[in-house]
């Protein structure tokens, strides 16, 4: 469930949280479903501990994943996570939009690709 690339420049940890995000988002980790402990999680992929709790925890402050002492680290809301991914995404859009727009990139391309995208979808 949980592969990583070590010969990959994105840290461990931001894999991890990646991929937790693609298995939510996915369906596949469904709300309240308990993570693997840090420990089993790190043997498991053999790496330190301390990267695997660094992700938990960085995921934990995003809202991701919730903690319960002495239980374990389970899936927050999936409706919450799927809100603030998609307001994430509209951050990043509006950022290469503005981008775009700063180039003097032609508004009839941009909207020609945002088309082509959705046209995809019903291929």
């Amino acid at each position: 469930m949980f592969i990583l690339d070590l010969k990959s420049r994105v840290p461990i940890y931001e894999q991890l949280k990646n991929r937790t995000l693609e298995l939510i988002m996915a369906g596949v980790l469904e709300q309240d479903s308990q993570l693997p402990s840090v420990r089993s999680l790190a043997r498991d992929l053999g790496v330190n501990p301390n990267t695997i709790q660094k992700a938990y925890q960085d995921m934990e402050k995003e809202g991701i994943i919730y903690s319960v002492a002495g239980r374990g680290s389970f899936v927050n809301d999936i409706n919450s996570v799927k809100e603030k991914e998609v307001n994430l995404a509209f951050d990043n859009l509006e950022a290469v939009l503005r981008q775009l727009k700063d180039a003097k990139a032609d508004k009839a391309q941009i909207l020609s690709c945002v088309e082509k995208i959705f046209k995809e979808d019903k291929v």
